[in-house]
């Protein structure tokens, strides 16, 4: 299979995508080291609710009320210093928490990164007060915490990035262009910043033209302000500050199109942030599950910006 690569500064190249199957149960040795409460004190935004998490079984998880990251450690002869948290997408009304999350901090963690599967909060009028900055929230508190807890798990504070796909790239990319304001509390002296932002068929936009409907009406509701849909579309949002990218799509996306990755990549080229993005023709939404080999690329960029050692 053919794989369109363009790097920010528009070269071209074509490759054969690798073969080996990242997602193969006998490839992974690392398992989950600790489950983490996001908030040591009471959970921010929230309203009183009966609401109770379901899909722990199916791995599409939904009513979080108690967010939580979960601790993928590498072994210490491969540990290369950079973490990662992973935020699995859904739309903003589940978490593919297990395919999206696990599987992948696990390929993480094989390859010497310490990886943290975010399990947020989703919008929802019934547990919080604003439920458009409720996901956020979890966001920034994920990076504040493993900053600040980077000595005690070996982690270097300065290769701290975010991950996210569909719905869960919005997110990721939405904490990579809000860090100036914090929706958290005592973070005057940390940065909620990531240093990178690794984005798979993200939604970006909330615009009309190019957001994926559900994702925005979840987010912010079905008859959003101007304002809004202008401070949650996150390609008006790029700054030069705003960390180095690496975007991947599928062209033929009939969920999220990839005009979502395109545009971000123009504005972030624009601004000269180092931005690479890889955009297969074929595969749709979700392509992971049926393209081996698709971290191949990703971790040929980690290892060119020293995230990874090999």
């Amino acid at each position: 299979m053919k794989r369109f690569n363009l790097d920010y500064k528009g070269r071209k190249t074509l490759s054969l995508a690798a073969l080996a199957g990242w997602l193969l149960a006998s490839s992974f040795s690392v398992y989950a080291q600790e489950i983490i409460p996001l908030y040591a004190s009471p959970v921010p935004n929230t309203k009183p609710s009966d609401i109770k998490e379901t899909g722990v079984e199916t791995g599409l998880l939904k009513g979080i009320t108690k967010p939580t990251l979960e601790y993928y450690k590498p072994a210490p002869d491969k540990a290369s210093g950079a973490a990662v948290i992973v935020i699995a997408g859904g739309g903003y009304g589940v978490v593919v928490y297990q395919g999206e999350g696990v599987n992948t901090a696990k390929a993480l963690a094989e390859k010497g990164v310490a990886a943290f599967v975010l399990k947020y909060r989703l919008p929802n009028d019934a547990i919080m007060a604003d439920k458009k900055i409720g996901p956020l929230q979890d966001a920034q508190q994920a990076i504040k915490l493993v900053r600040e807890g980077a000595a005690k798990w070996g982690i270097d504070a300065s290769k701290i990035g975010i991950m996210g796909f569909s719905a869960g790239g919005h997110l990721a990319s939405t904490a990579a262009t809000h860090f100036e304001k914090a929706y958290v509390e005592n973070a005057s002296n940390t940065s909620l910043r990531p240093d990178f932002q690794i984005l798979i068929y993200p939604v970006i936009s909330m615009r009309d033209s190019l957001t994926h409907g559900g994702s925005r009406d979840n987010l912010i509701g079905k008859n959003p302000s101007q304002t809004d849909v202008d401070l949650f579309s996150n390609e008006l949002q790029v700054r030069a500050n705003t960390p180095p990218t690496y975007l991947t799509h599928a062209a033929d996306d009939k969920l999220v199109d990839v005009d979502n990755s395109i545009i971000y990549f123009e504005q972030l080229r624009r601004q000269k942030v180092p931005v690479e993005m890889h955009i297969y023709p074929k595969g749709d939404h979700g392509f992971i599950f049926r393209h081996p080999g698709w971290m191949d690329p990703l971790f040929a960029w980690m290892k060119a910006n020293n995230w990874v050692k090999n």
